[in-house]
Formats: structure tokens, C-alpha cells, sequence
């Protein structure tokens, strides 16, 4: 009878494990990093190849691993516990959440207007028409896919798309520049110079404001939680960083190709510049269906992921939160339309964002050790030692990014 008991033990353990759904793990890995990719990780990755050039690699190597050690710490906290980001940080100090959601709403929709002009843009390289249009039409397509019965399935399967075809293209381009690949491996380990402002900028786009919660709710609300998901959590947000790092990786490569044939890029739009210095014309559509691709999914991944931050606070949001989410997005389109991009309210919340992720990361590692959240779950230590190091970089350069932001506002 006794190996027949442990036997029933196995099965019953084996059954509690669940199993890996590829098609989630995707999902919520493909909306994080279209999230960070929007229009300004084009500008900021064109902008500091060219100051930088082949020593960019080092930038793009340390960030990443910053990057993976902070998304890592959110997400399985967000599982272990089973509750979002602003709950749990309601359990840490009261009140908390309430303020981490209001920054995350003000940077979603601040950003948004920028997101909206991009698709606008990307429409207007492809189709010709005017950027408002064009952001008339991204905004009724992004609309559209949350008033699908089973939005969550439909914007796991267009953000994956977008995102292929993101990728596809930009290694294209990668190619048609020649770029000194040698050269740039080299100076990845050994740079002429370490730009450590360039590198908080990328670790604060790519996992800074709302997009480090982004996959990790989308997860929750998927029902991939608990200790026993832990496995697929940390799997799902490493490839969410690897994605956005082989986007990041292609556009570096495209752009050092450009500059190291001393080619000149325009200084008022230098990712599209560098399209058209690639591939001429066929490159210049190429940039518009990249930028359009980045920008839509943006507006998509910012409008979900704000609302996320809210939905818990009362049931009426809770029970509408696919409405809030439209209206997150007409609020945003109808700014962008009547207003254009307030230069200083994006300053101010640009600012206000570096603070984010070492607030939301601090508070999430005390979540991690507090019995009454977490269980009996335990945090592995490296785990921990790793984000207290992204908490006090990214706060120290958090608020040296707020004090040289205030002479821009006045």
C-alpha cells in the first residue's frame, strides 16, 4: 500500500502544477516589450548610437541585465501574492497604492498623447494622410480590440503580430546598413566611454512608469499565480526583456551602419532619417510601418496596464474597467487632437516617472518578506540584493532627472 500512497501523492502534486501555456506566457511577454517599444525608444536608441557609437553595445548589455533583475522582482512578487501593484502596495504602507496608481494614470495618459502622435505619424509615412488622421484611425483600431468579446486573447494575439513584424523589419534594415558587428561586440565588453544617464534612460523606458507591471498583471488576470506558476512567471518576464532587447539590438546595429559611413541623420527625425539612409524609400515605408507597429501597441499596452492600476479600488471600476480603458484612449486621442503634445506636462510627468519603478520595486521587495502578502513564500536573496541595487540607482537618478527638469518648466 505504501508506494501506492506515494504514488497518489506524486499525482496529486503533479496535478496542482500548472501546466505551461506558451500562448499566455507570450502574450504577456509580447505586451511588455511593445509596450517600452513605442516612439521614444526609437528616438532614444537613434540619439545615443550616434553620441555613443559602437560603445552603445556596453549601454544596451548593463541596462538589460538591470532590466531583467528589476521585471523579475515585480512579477514574481505580483504572482506570489495573487494581487496587483497598487494592492500590494496599499498593504505596505496605507495609502500607498492609491498615490502609485495616480502617477501611473498621469504618466499612462501623458505618454498615451505621445504614443497617439506616433501611430499618427506612422500612418502618415505609410498612407500619406495627415497625422491627426492618421491618429483618428490608430485610436478607432486600438478601440476595437477592447470591445472584442475576449479582448484579453485579442490583444495578446495583435501585440504578438505587431511585434513579429517589428522585429522582422528592423533586422532588415540592421542588415542593408553593414554595420561593424565586430567592433560593436568589442565595445559592448570594453566601451571607450560608460554614459551612465543612457544607461537609466533605457532602464527607465523599458521597465520605468506602467511597463513593468504591464505582463505581470496581464499574467494575474490570465490566472497564472501562485508559487507553483513562479517558473513560468520568471520564464514569461525574460523573454519580455529579450524582445525588447533583439529590437533594441537591430535598431543600435542599423543605426551604427549609418553613422559609421559617415553618413549624416536628420536632427528632426533621426530613427526615420536612418530608414531612409538604409533602404531609401522602401526604407523610409519601412520606418512607417515600425513606428506605427511601435506607437499602436503603446497605446494599447499603456491604456490596459493604467487601468489595471485602478480597476481594485471599487467595484463599479472593477465592473467597467473595459470602458474606462476606451475612454483612457479617446481621452488621450481627443488631447492629441485639440491640444498637440504639451511639451511641459511631458517633462514634468517624464520626470516624475524615473521615480516610479524604485518606489513600485521598493515597495513590492518589503511586500516580499511580509507573511501577510506573500505567505510562506521565500525571496530568493540575489533576487533581493539585485533590486535594492536598481531601487537606489534608478532613485538617485530619478531625482537628478527631476532637479534638471524644473528650469524646463518655467
Amino acid at each position: 500500500m505504501e508506494p501506492l500512497n506515494m504514488s497518489s501523492k506524486q499525482d496529486k502534486k503533479q496535478s496542482n502544477t500548472p501546466k505551461l501555456n506558451w500562448s499566455l506566457l507570450m502574450g504577456a511577454a509580447f505586451l511588455m516589450a511593445t509596450s517600452a517599444i513605442g516612439p521614444g525608444f526609437l528616438t532614444q536608441t537613434t540619439v545615443f548610437t550616434q553620441t555613443l557609437a559602437a560603445s552603445f553595445g556596453f549601454v544596451i548589455v548593463i541596462s538589460v541585465i538591470l532590466d531583467i533583475f528589476a521585471q523579475t522582482n515585480v512579477w514574481r512578487i505580483i504572482a506570489v501574492s495573487e494581487k496587483r501593484g497598487q494592492d500590494i502596495a496599499n498593504m505596505v504602507f496605507p495609502g500607498l497604492g492609491y498615490v502609485l496608481a495616480i502617477l501611473i494614470v498621469l504618466g499612462g495618459i501623458a505618454f498615451n498623447i505621445g504614443n497617439i502622435a506616433g501611430a499618427g505619424l506612422g500612418l502618415n509615412v505609410l498612407l500619406g494622410i495627415s497625422p491627426k488622421m492618421g491618429a483618428i484611425i490608430s485610436a478607432i483600431i486600438a478601440l476595437l480590440i477592447f470591445l472584442v468579446k475576449e479582448a484579453g486573447k485579442a490583444m495578446d494575439r495583435f501585440t504578438q503580430i505587431a511585434g513579429f513584424v517589428m522585429i522582422g523589419l528592423m533586422i532588415y534594415v540592421a542588415f542593408s546598413t553593414a554595420p561593424p558587428v565586430g567592433e560593436a561586440v568589442v565595445k559592448s565588453i570594453a566601451p571607450d566611454k560608460i554614459d551612465i544617464l543612457a544607461i537609466v534612460t533605457l532602464v527607465g523606458g523599458t521597465v520605468g512608469g506602467y511597463i513593468t507591471f504591464a505582463g505581470g498583471h496581464r499574467l494575474l488576470d490570465a490566472g497564472v499565480k501562485g508559487v507553483d506558476a513562479l517558473p513560468q512567471v520568471t520564464r514569461s518576464s525574460v523573454i519580455g526583456i529579450l524582445i525588447t532587447s533583439v529590437m533594441r539590438i537591430a535598431l543600435f546595429l542599423a543605426v551604427l551602419g549609418v553613422v559609421s559611413k559617415g553618413l549624416q541623420i536628420d536632427p528632426d527625425n533621426p530613427p526615420a532619417s536612418v530608414f531612409q539612409l538604409a533602404a531609401g524609400n522602401i526604407g523610409y515605408k519601412i520606418f512607417g510601418i515600425v513606428m506605427w507597429s511601435a506607437a499602436i501597441t503603446s497605446v494599447v499596452g499603456a491604456a490596459y496596464t493604467s487601468v489595471s492600476f485602478i480597476r481594485t479600488f471599487n467595484k463599479g471600476l472593477e465592473k467597467n474597467h473595459k470602458w474606462i480603458t476606451i475612454g483612457f484612449i479617446i481621452i488621450s486621442t481627443v488631447s492629441f487632437i485639440l491640444i498637440g503634445q504639451p511639451v511641459k506636462v511631458l517633462i514634468l510627468v517624464g520626470a516624475l516617472n524615473g521615480l516610479i519603478l524604485p518606489i513600485a520595486l521598493g515597495t513590492l521587495l518589503i511586500a516580499a518578506y511580509k507573511k501577510s502578502i506573500v505567505g510562506d513564500y521565500k525571496h530568493p536573496l540575489w533576487l533581493t540584493i539585485s533590486g535594492i541595487l536598481v531601487v537606489v540607482v534608478m532613485a538617485l537618478m530619478g531625482g537628478y532627472t527631476i532637479i534638471k527638469s524644473i528650469p524646463q518648466l518655467f
